[in-house]
């Protein structure tokens, strides 16, 4: 999944980055409103954690432009905490409130819940045959037995899981697992799809050629 964090406090916005990187997450990162909006209009990310008070251009009105196109999902952070506040950023279009400071476990649940929302999913597991996805815990087992998953992995699995019926093409899926930073080999999503066929089952992910991948 592929965020994108919109920030201005740079020890903040290192910690974010750190801790969403290291749940597996590609992320991009702005320190100010105008190329917030730039970044937000132009990539298609899973959700969005956009401050209030940025240079430039403020967390209200970029949201405001940013509806005007997209419904990408948004998680507000303020460190405002009066009611008329949250009710400003909810009227607005964000999906999502959370007042500063905030325990990083609390956003990073407030995501999951964002993304799967997103894709229509309000169950934390997604049940696929034998297959069970835990979205909370992060975890994978298949016939009731633990599945090992790298990051990376897991992340490609959850994001066919919660398009399943779908097929995801390879473009779709390097733009949701890579962020801006990255250089990655143009076979990469082959050799992890390869590698969770491997794990999971040669029929679990199904190629159709010329287009992407689906889990039917």
């Amino acid at each position: 999944m592929r965020l994108l964090v919109v920030e201005d406090e740079p020890d903040l916005l290192a910690g974010l980055v750190r801790a969403l990187r290291k749940q597996g997450y590609s992320v991009d990162t702005a320190p100010d409103g105008e190329e917030g909006l730039y970044k937000a209009r132009d990539t298609n990310y899973d959700a969005i954690v956009l401050d209030v008070m940025l240079p430039r251009l403020d967390g209200w009105e970029l949201l405001a432009r940013l509806r005007e196109t997209k419904a990408t999902p948004v998680l507000m952070l303020t460190a405002r905490d009066r009611s008329a506040d949250r009710v400003r950023g909810l009227d607005a279009g964000a999906d999502d409130y959370l007042v500063k400071p905030f325990d990083t476990p609390e956003l990073l649940a407030r995501l999951r819940a964002l993304i799967r929302r997103t894709a229509g999913q309000t169950r934390t597991t997604l049940d696929i045959g034998e297959v069970q996805i835990n979205t909370a815990a992060r975890t994978v087992t298949s016939a009731g037995r633990p599945v090992t998953l790298t990051a990376r992995e897991y992340v490609l699995l959850e994001y066919l899981a919660l398009h399943r019926g779908d097929v995801v093409t390879r473009t779709e899926l390097y733009e949701h697992l890579f962020d801006e930073s990255e250089t990655t080999l143009s076979n990469i999503i082959d050799v992890h799809v390869f590698n969770l066929r491997r794990k999971m089952g040669q029929d679990f992910i199904v190629t159709r050629r010329g287009h992407g991948y689906c889990i039917e």
